[in-house]
């Protein structure tokens, strides 16, 4: 991820441009289905941004971003990150135009979507519901619904046009009627609402199609609808091609067609099963701007490393610890377990990497790694300077537990023990690999491994 201030400073100006004036149920979603997604902050964002947009009008005069920060009392790297959450979930989309000494940003702002586009949207409602829990998931769901009307028991009565209305035409309506005056000029009209479109990057849809077809599956089968669905649930439930190909199939119907929710009800019982019935949750993939452990522009190597950290996702980092080279599924799956079920900050995580891999040989031991991550997750560790300082208080305990070590054991040999009869396997015994690890190498691996992340924080 790029640091904000290359993207953005106060200076650079914005105008703001919307569809057309927000309706009340708009205002309804946004507050109860989005915020709880997105967080109180965004959403006041996108409300502030509609409404500097004056009445009867689609766009704002250009306006510098220090308006924004001061008006809502916000840093500009909280404002950017407030604003990727917002494109993220298809509520904003930005342009920039570049000149030489200049940036200029459209903020074009979209409608949410409608209530049974969210709760069908097989994405959004599935983070919803972990979120906010079953019971008040089905709450939010009988507010925005209401029963249908049994319009079937009724006789339809309604005119045609052609029945009230009668066409009277001139020549001069008809010279004018395709008048140029409304050429580069939009009217207010409510733009069509696009669910999100989801294509996890490591999801190889060519693998999937060929083991469908492996299966004599019609390639008509998998309709733009289907696939944007499958590419959805990939992401949700972290399914690969090669799982994913039999949730396909356990969907298909008798008319050689993919039903779209059989194929979300296998997704969903597949991650049961292999999750314990618990549900995904939506996460940040970089520390929020909220937490950060300083808010002045970093001066110092060792504040350069904090904001590093706290930009960066755990995955960049594993890759920029690799110099490039892509982590294993094994490395990311243990990390993405951690961020979701001890609840830690990306940040966090990229130094909870960081020290495990010192302790453990440049290995992520599952074992090692989750008990290191509950013990943060109990002291409430939130920001990297949280983490940095009890990261340097446990290695320093472990320094002194070394030390006694070493001491008793050379007391224990100037002294006569009592020796038992022991199996022969019992004396060459193998010892954890982190007790093993001589702590002098220590220092010795973070000097090698910040040299090896400075060419990646330029």
């Amino acid at each position: 991820m790029e640091l904000h201030w290359k993207e953005i400073i106060p200076g650079d100006q914005y105008i703001v441009s919307i569809d057309g004036p927000m309706n009340e149920g708009d205002e309804k979603v946004l507050s109860f289905l989005y915020q709880p997604l997105i967080g109180p902050v965004c959403i006041s964002l996108y409300f502030t941004l509609r409404n500097q947009v004056e009445q009867n009008r689609l766009s704002t005069e250009p306006i510098s971003h220090y308006y924004i920060m001061n008006l809502m009392d916000m840093s500009l790297s909280e404002f950017f990150v407030a604003r990727q959450k917002l494109e993220a979930i298809g509520l904003l989309d930005t342009y920039v135009k570049k000149g030489e000494d200049f940036r200029l940003f459209i903020y074009e702002l979209k409608p949410p979507l409608s209530p049974f586009q969210f709760f069908s949207d097989g994405l959004l409602n599935i983070y919803l519901y972990q979120k906010i829990g079953r019971d008040y998931y089905q709450r939010l769901k009988q507010f925005f619904a209401d029963k249908k009307l049994p319009l079937e028991e009724f006789d339809k009565v309604t005119k045609e046009f052609q029945d009230v209305f009668a066409s009277a035409t001139s020549a001069y309506a008809l010279q004018n009627v395709s008048d140029d005056s409304f050429v580069n000029v939009r009217f207010p009209d409510k733009g069509e609402v696009e669910p999100i479109h989801v294509e996890p990057v490591d999801f190889d849809f060519d693998l999937l199609m060929a083991g469908l077809s492996d299966n004599l599956i019609s390639k008509a089968a998998i309709t733009p609808k289907v696939k944007d669905v499958i590419l959805k649930l990939a992401f949700l439930y972290g399914i690969d091609p090669v799982q994913m190909v039999n949730i396909v199939l356990g969907a298909v119907t008798e008319k050689n067609t993919i039903d779209i929710e059989t194929l979300r009800k296998e997704a969903r019982d597949w991650y049961k099963l292999e999750h314990y019935s618990t549900l995904p949750k939506m996460v940040d993939k970089v520390q929020s701007p909220l937490l950060y452990s300083q808010k002045e522009e970093p001066k110092t190597m060792e504040e350069k490393l904090v904001r590093y950290l706290e930009t960066t996702s755990p995955r960049e980092l594993l890759t920029d610890l690799s110099e490039g080279s892509e982590p294993s599924a094994a490395d990311l799956k243990l990390i993405e377990d951690i961020m979701i079920q001890q609840k830690l900050p990306p940040g966090v995580i990229n130094v909870l990497i960081q020290y495990c891999l010192l302790r453990t040989d440049m290995k992520l031991s599952r074992n090692f790694v989750e008990k290191i991550a509950s013990h943060w997750a109990r002291k409430k560790v939130r920001t990297v300077q949280e983490a940095m300082n009890l990261a340097k208080e446990e290695h320093r305990k472990y320094s002194e537990w070394q030390k006694q070590k070493k001491e008793r054991k050379s007391t224990s040999k100037a002294q006569p023990t009592r020796t038992e009869r022991v199996p022969e396997w019992f004396e060459n015994r193998e010892r954890p690999k982190e007790e093993e690890m001589e702590i002098t190498n220590f220092e010795e691996e973070k000097r090698k491994l910040e040299e090896r992340l400075k060419k990646y924080r330029k």
